[in-house]
């Protein structure tokens, strides 16, 4: 038994702290503990055994209590989480915390459910790109791969078989998709091929649940892990395979400390542990794109619909010609689709019914009281509401500006579209999935259950619509406005853009050669759409990455965003400001400031917020630089910082 302990919290402590072992139930690495932090007990992590305390041992107070019975963690996860504290500036207690399972207890639960062996637990028979593509990836120990093709090519079942044999050499998989909610039948058909041997973690069980799926793979249970972003450090011994389906989707960055990608931390993982790495996606992200031109992924390639589909037809309808959300041709073409007995899908990435209140007397906007953006109006609860912190009022019937009673709604949501929808297709069955119409338990499942089931004809909705669905009878698909994402401040909208485009394009067409695409938009021209319209990927990204090269934006440059936020905007401003001053004599000539600037949405639920973004084309340039200074920082109680290494968004 080792006399101390070091113990790392999950608060922003720059070093584990040192406690002295219990004798008589002594602790152990990997172990979580109760321990006096300041006046209180906290829980921690033990990382680190010591014989001598390293400072005056009368100062060294005594653990209160073990948590565990057994390590949740062994050396593996300490070095894995040492790297996230230096990579995403953050202390090793938070790293720790980003990776383990809260629960107290573990929960009492069946590791697989009676109803999910509906799927046939047999391995296909794979076409010879999918052959291909299958030999390539188990040839190589810890290659890297991307399996590209458009929707509805094979690439689950190439993950599949991936998996199949890399459990056969007795070696482990992860398997991350961005959404479980939406990607059920992926987590069906590996739960009906692995049987118990496969554990699925994600946001939705219960941190108790959690716990018993993490201790069943720590014990060896488990050796097939299907999660989101989380599911990357699930403690398996022996890791073989990582695959990271649809690797462009933002949900794999983390939106809180420490904002890591999981696509980082799985190559982090392939280089300590010799595993394979295969992501795949019908739009990689630029960075991804760029490593294949390189050569630095090895490519796969699958061009063919499998299930007797072929890419859909894609028509630019010009919305500047139009009175309403839905177009004449879409309409026309929603209608012959219904007649012929199919399913039609309408997206836009907008919810409510209207996403801003205007006067047309002075042109007054009204705007969150707490934060930088337009109240959208949702007619069905009568109220306009800040989609960022909540806030909500009844609309005026006159100008506050004003007092003008000439007042109304611009631009549209999925709520008007519902509406408009109603109204043109009475005969319809709709259903709508967005974050407002899916706040119950099981919701979501049960619209998608209704429409898989032919109980809807029309499904229209947000995001959710267009990731990971696959009907076979949806014909046509419209997207109602595609400039949505376009108009973002952001240096990824298009790329952004660009995919949504191309992945709601893909849900149609997928088992028959006749599927419509209907991209509506008030910017016919607009190059990005004009390439998502064709699907022309390599075109999009010869033009997208020439953008990047040519404004130094990733990946021929790699940025540090910090955001100083606070109550009192002048805190923030003198903040962002003298840390900009301090960092201007230290960073090398390589590397670039910009700002300090408020940020694109720079007021969030009262709170100012300014950033400061760090760009060299290299990390090491700023990284270390920017580390010693954010250690350094002395902040006033008032103002808090964000650092977020290789953002997603800058908004």
């Amino acid at each position: 038994m080792a006399e101390f302990l070091r113990v790392a919290f999950d608060v922003p402590l720059p070093e584990p702290l040192t406690y002295r072992n219990d004798p008589a139930a002594p602790a152990t690495i990997g172990q979580r503990v109760g321990a006096p932090l300041g006046r209180r007990e906290a829980v921690g992590y033990v990382v680190g055994e010591a014989e001598e305390p390293g400072i005056d041992p009368n100062l060294v107070k005594r653990i209160t209590r073990i948590i565990d019975m057994e390590p949740l963690f062994g050396l593996a996860s300490v070095e894995l989480a040492r790297w996230m504290a230096g990579m995403y500036y953050c202390s090793l207690g938070e790293a720790l915390g980003a990776m383990l399972p809260s629960g107290r207890r573990e929960a009492e639960t069946p590791a697989i459910e009676a109803d999910d062996f509906e799927i046939c637990s047999k391995a296909l028979t794979l076409s010879s790109e999918q052959a291909l593509a299958l030999d390539r990836i188990t040839r190589s120990r810890s290659g890297i791969h991307y399996l590209y093709g458009l929707t509805g090519t094979g690439k689950t079942e190439v993950f599949l078989q991936a998996a199949e044999a890399t459990l056969a050499e007795g070696r482990g998989v992860i398997y991350l998709v961005p959404e479980i909610a939406l990607t059920g039948q992926v987590i069906e058909e590996a739960k009906a091929r692995f049987g118990e041997r496969c554990s699925v973690i994600h946001s939705r069980i219960t941190p108790s649940r959690k716990l018993a799926e993490w201790r069943r793979i720590l014990r060896g249970e488990a050796d097939v892990v299907i999660g989101a972003r989380s599911a990357v450090f699930a403690p398996l011994s022996n890791l073989g395979l990582i695959v990271i389906d649809e690797e462009h989707e933002a949900s794999y960055k983390a939106g809180s400390t420490p904002r890591y990608h999981a696509r980082q931390v799985a190559m982090k993982r392939r280089a300590l542990e010799g595993a394979r790495l295969v992501m795949g996606s019908a739009t990689p992200s630029c960075e991804a794109w760029r490593l294949m031109e390189e050569g630095q992924v090895e490519r796969l390639s699958l061009s063919r619909r499998l299930s007797g589909g072929a890419p859909p037809s894609v028509e630019i309808v010009d919305l500047r010609d139009e009175e309403g959300a839905i177009s004449q041709r879409l309409a026309d073409a929603v209608r012959e689709t219904h007649r012929k007995g199919g399913q039609s899908i309408l997206f836009l990435n907008r919810r409510g019914f209207s996403y801003f209140f205007h006067c047309r007397s002075c042109g007054a906007e009204l705007r969150c009281r707490h934060c930088s953006v337009a109240l959208t109006y949702h007619k069905d609860r009568g109220a306009l509401v800040c989609h960022y912190c909540g806030y909500r009022v009844d609309p005026p019937r006159a100008c506050p500006a004003c007092g003008s009673l000439d007042v109304g709604y611009a631009g549209f949501g999925t709520e008007r579209v519902e509406e408009e929808a109603a109204r043109l297709f009475p005969e319809m069955r709709i259903r709508r999935l967005d974050a407002d119409s899916t706040t119950r338990k099981g919701e979501l499942e049960a619209a998608l259950a209704d429409f898989r089931e032919g109980r809807a004809d029309l499904l229209l909705g947000t995001q959710m619509v267009a990731k990971g669905l696959n009907f076979p009878r949806v014909k046509t698909v419209g997207v109602v406005l595609a400039d949505t994402t376009l108009n973002l401040p952001d240096f990824r909208a298009a790329e952004r853009a660009f995919s949504l485009i191309v992945q709601v394009a893909g849900r149609a067409g997928r088992f028959s050669p006749d599927g419509r695409v209907f991209v509506q938009t008030y910017r016919p021209d607009s190059p990005v759409i004009r390439l998502a319209a064709d699907l022309d990927a390599p075109g999009f990204y010869a033009e997208e990455l020439a953008v990047r090269r040519e404004l130094g934006f990733p990946p021929f440059s790699r940025l540090i965003r910090l955001v100083f936020r606070s109550k009192e905007k002048e805190r923030a401003v003198e903040a962002a400001t003298t840390f900009a001053r301090e960092a201007a004599r230290t960073l090398p000539p390589e590397a670039e400031i910009l700002g300090p600037a408020e940020c694109p949405i720079g007021m969030v639920a009262g709170t100012a917020r300014w950033q400061l973004i760090f760009r060299a084309p290299e990390l090491k340039s700023i990284h270390g630089p920017v580390a010693v200074l954010v250690a350094a920082l002395k902040l006033p109680s008032s103002v808090r910082l964000e650092t977020d290494v290789d953002p997603a968004s800058l908004m």
